[in-house]
């Protein structure tokens, strides 16, 4: 199973800024000053080395992750904004032929994690077919409301594709291609939210954004334990550093200091912080990332790995 990262921002999109952009090149020109770097073939060894916060951006889109079974089956969950290269991609292949199925399943409903699904290509092309799944009764309802007149020019139903909708049901495991069984769980997020586990012989992989869990939830939620015990991967909101989630207390999302904490107490063998905070710069979230790992070591656990999702990143489980 392997699992890639389209989106990893939460709340709205955001783009790189001039004057982050701007502050980039500047440390980055002053580095090479400083390693002596006088020709073009000393260039991408002299990039390699730079730390990640100069060497890569994290990324403006929001959440949407593209899962893929050894079979080669494709999964998305979540259509954010990310969801619109992942589409610019598929059209490569059947999905660009009207030959395609796309299987899209949805955490919840606020806009962040629906709104690139008008600018994914592929529902627009004749004889494809497109199945979305929530737990939500109303999931069909949902989106065409997003793109009726008032808010975008072509209406839901009127793109070419065929639509299909699952209504997933609690404690009811669900059999997908490629060997794989998905299981859902409720998470606590104003107006609900999902967490996807997806299980094969490969391994475990679980899909928790959009949720808020503090040190008294460890205690008195078993049922989150018994969920995610032992998952090979976990890509886990981790919004905000520890004091703004206190400011910010029942927004519905987790400071990276808990998530660590999670993911210890649940033998999470490795961690993907992600749904960033879009005012935070990418210096800032590489800087929560560091204290991540920091946070981690003070716990005295060499477990989980911690990883930091950035758009493209990509986990194989087969070599976690």
């Amino acid at each position: 199973m392997k699992v890639k990262l389209y989106g990893v921002r939460g709340s709205l999109p955001a783009p790189l800024r001039n004057e982050e952009y701007r502050a980039k090149l500047e440390e980055i020109l002053k580095r090479a000053i400083g390693s002596g770097l006088n020709s073009e073939e000393q260039i991408p060894s002299f990039l390699d080395h730079l730390p990640g916060h100069l060497s890569q951006v994290v990324g403006g889109d929001t959440t949407c992750v593209r899962v893929e079974s050894d079979s080669g089956d494709i999964y998305i969950l979540d259509a954010g904004t990310g969801l619109r290269p992942l589409g610019d991609e598929l059209m490569s292949g059947p999905w660009g032929k009207g030959q395609g199925k796309i299987h899209i399943f949805f955490t919840h409903t606020h806009w962040d994690h629906i709104q690139g699904l008008p600018f994914f290509k592929p529902i627009y092309v004749p004889g494809n077919e497109l199945h979305l799944y929530s737990p939500l009764p109303d999931l069909e309802d949902r989106m065409a409301y997003q793109t009726t007149e008032r808010f975008f020019p072509m209406p839901f139903h009127s793109s070419a594709s065929s639509k299909h909708f699952h209504q997933l049901k609690a404690g009811e495991p669900l059999p997908l291609g490629g060997g794989i069984t998905l299981d859902t769980h409720p998470l606590k997020h104003p107006g609900g939210s999902q967490a996807y586990r997806f299980r094969s012989e490969t391994g475990t992989f679980i899909f928790a954004t959009d949720a808020e869990f503090t040190g008294e939830d460890l205690m008195s939620r078993p049922d989150d334990a018994a969920f995610f015990d032992g998952a090979d991967l976990l890509v886990m909101d981790a919004q905000y550093t520890l004091d703004e989630s206190f400011s910010k207390f029942d927004w519905g999302h987790t400071s990276y200091t808990m998530a660590v904490n999670c993911a210890v107490h649940w033998k999470v063998k490795n961690l993907v912080l992600t749904h960033h905070e879009p005012a935070y710069t990418d210096d800032k979230i590489f800087e929560n990332f560091k204290n991540a790992i920091e946070h981690r070591m003070a716990l005295q656990h060499s477990r989980p790995r911690i990883f930091l999702a950035r758009e493209a990143a990509e986990f194989d489980l087969k070599e976690m």
